[in-house]
């Protein structure tokens, strides 16, 4: 899960060994990374009930891949419900804590072992 929980149950993916960008992977390690993002994504959903995932993989600021795995839900601010998710001040948001958030984690991984 990532550290900003600007929404509950936001996560990141990254591959080993890292990679500087989704075309450094080829044939096989490129779709068993984006199998894993999608199931991952899969998890989330189940995990935490939203409406939507979005998925993005940037590179911009830190040049190893990483997916960001971001659930959307009807409950957001209307301001926010349909910005990206960059909109959010993740300086401000929610730190993970194992204390907080080791149910919606262990409910992620729960659903990632079942597939």
């Amino acid at each position: 899960m990532g550290t900003s929980q600007f929404l509950r149950g936001y996560c990141l993916l990254l591959p080993d060994p890292v990679v500087p960008n989704l075309n450094a992977l080829k044939g096989e390690e490129r779709e068993h990374f984006l199998r894993d993002m999608a199931q991952l994504g899969d998890a989330v959903l189940a995990a935490t009930g939203a409406l939507r995932i979005n998925y993005s993989l940037l590179g911009n600021l830190e040049p190893a891949l990483h997916a960001h795995v971001i659930p959307r839900f009807s409950d957001e601010p209307l301001d926010k419900r349909t910005a990206h998710p960059w909109a959010y001040d993740w300086a401000a948001a929610q730190q993970f804590d194992g204390k907080l958030h080791g149910a919606l984690l262990a409910k992620i991984r729960e659903h990632l072992e079942a597939q």
